[in-house]
């Protein structure tokens, strides 16, 4: 067997250089995350919007769309873009519903609004599945660096995570929020950059060059977008991306505490609705160009004559280090790590965040500014040992991007119910709606843990309950929960009804 490829030395002492240079420039914000615990989770609330939107792209993005979304494309077709479809819609949404109660006053977490609407209990309730979620979504995500860095300098899972995580959890832990959201600029403009030579180079090594890869993509139907189906079991239609990726956004942009953090530290209203738009329409474009990669990777090979003999997430990775010239690998990969550090660095603030806010400090609320930024420290080194532990066991599997976004999915669904009925209904109450998240988030696991179809007899009739795909979970999730806890709370009432 070959031994796997490794980068060749400029290539590493660039990879080297970036990974110094970025944790260096994060530390500059040591100083403002010092202030207050306001200006270690929010920044002050003075950030740019265009900042805060490239920062959006940049957590939505990730190692896994860079590695993983050319592999779909390699295998498939530009089906995955009708997701983006739904993002764009679910976000209008969270403009129009949700923002405005974030901005009511001084919150630091989406889960505070769930306080002030139902009480305490569903209140730690929803930052509890926060916690578990994040966690367990981002730990599938840590270990989609080891797959670049793997393939790059021949490292092992343990050590390449490691590198990272130590890396990113220094300017994380010193310069907070603000430290996070430059960094995520600065990220971002590097891993586009790169993605943009990646595609040039792809087209170099065509022997027809851009007008071959579109015509061999499009004969093979590579470049096909829209699929036309109303089938539950099928990942990519465009009913599933519209639908399903509209709720899939106002859960994961609207509830989940990761992009609700970025939302919160704009100046204003007006700012974070700006942001939250400007991001869906650049992340559009962002999937366009990493699905043409992989179509480009694809007809790459079949001028080659043979299939490369690795998964499909590592096909990216691996001409990278092969076929790009030396120099410009190496900044590849720096980009690619770019954005794993810039999603784990977020991740860190917001898992600390709402460990903070909605759980020691309802408890202790007279504790000191010095200590509250102590503490925020000190669980952001915590989280970041739990996420390390967590990407050990996310090895193996199907396409990362699809196991980050189904595990996500199946607390999601559950989450976005309990905000609707915040939002759209007095009638809800605390009791009923715990009934319905506990019963939302219960399907969604049983659509998670369902293998495949299901065979079964009722009264002598064969019937097959079908394996539904991801994309639709959130929305069975919610709906679930929107009826049972509805429903729950005009069975059982609380003695008080509030409203967001």
């Amino acid at each position: 067997m070959a031994h796997p490829p490794h980068l060749r030395l400029l290539d590493l002492v660039l990879v080297v250089v970036y990974l110094a240079g970025i944790t260096l420039f994060g530390l500059r914000f040591r100083k403002t995350s010092e202030r207050s615990l306001r200006s270690y989770f929010l920044a002050d609330r003075n950030l740019p919007w265009w900042a805060i939107a490239l920062s959006i792209v940049a957590a939505e993005t990730s190692t896994l769309t860079i590695i993983s979304v050319p592999g779909l494309a390699f295998t498939g077709d530009f089906g995955f873009l009708q997701l983006a479809l739904g993002y764009l819609l679910g976000r209008i949404v969270i403009c129009v519903l949700f923002l405005p109660r974030y901005f009511r006053g001084e919150l630091m977490t989406a889960y505070q609004v769930i306080g002030e609407r139902f009480g305490a209990r569903l209140h730690r309730f929803t930052a509890a599945l926060f916690l578990v979620m994040r966690a367990a979504a981002e730990g599938v995500r840590v270990f989609a660096v080891a797959i670049v860095v793997g393939v790059s300098i021949g490292t092992g899972d343990v050590a390449s995570i490691a590198i990272l995580s130590v890396l990113t959890l220094l300017y994380t832990f010193e310069g907070g929020m603000a430290a996070v959201i430059w960094t995520d600029v600065v990220q971002m403009a590097l891993y586009v950059a790169g993605s943009l030579v990646a595609l040039a180079t792809v087209c170099h090594h065509i022997p027809g060059g851009w007008r071959d890869l579109i015509a061999t993509a499009g004969a093979a139907h590579k470049l096909t977008m829209l699929h036309f189906s109303w089938s539950i079991t099928s990942t990519y239609t465009f009913q599933a991306g519209l639908i399903g990726g509209c709720f899939l956004t106002m859960a994961s942009h609207g509830t989940d505490q990761l992009m609700v953090q970025r939302l919160l530290a704009a100046k204003n209203l007006r700012e974070s609705r700006i942001a939250l738009l400007a991001s869906g329409v650049v992340i559009f474009f962002q999937f366009g160009l990493f699905l043409l990669i992989g179509a480009g990777l694809w007809v790459y090979y079949q001028h080659l004559g043979h299939a490369p003999g690795m998964s499909s997430d590592r096909i990216f990775p691996a001409f990278i280090v092969e076929d790009m010239p030396e120099g410009i690998a190496g900044l590849m990969i720096a980009a690619v790590l770019a954005a794993a550090m810039s999603n784990l660095s977020a991740a860190l603030n917001s898992l600390a965040s709402t460990s903070v806010v909605d759980f020691y400090l309802p408890r202790y609320p007279e504790i000191s500014e010095k200590l509250r930024i102590r503490l925020s420290r000190l669980l952001t080194v915590v989280w970041a040992a739990v996420l390390f532990a967590l990407a050990m066991f996310s090895r193996g599997g199907r396409h990362v991007v699809e196991i980050g976004l189904s595990i996500a999915s199946v607390l999601w669904g559950g989450m976005l119910g309990v905000f609707l009925l915040g939002t759209l209904t007095r009638r809800a109450g605390e009791s009923g709606t715990i009934w319905g998240l506990a019963a939302g988030v219960l399907v969604d696991l049983l659509l998670w843990l369902q293998p495949h179809a299901v065979a079964f007899s009722i009264w002598g009739h064969a019937m097959v309950f079908p394996k539904i795909a991801w994309t639709w979970w959130v929305l069975i999730g919610s709906l679930v929960t929107c009826a049972v806890g509805y429903t729950a709370s005009l069975i059982f009432p609380d003695a008080e009804a509030r409203s967001l």
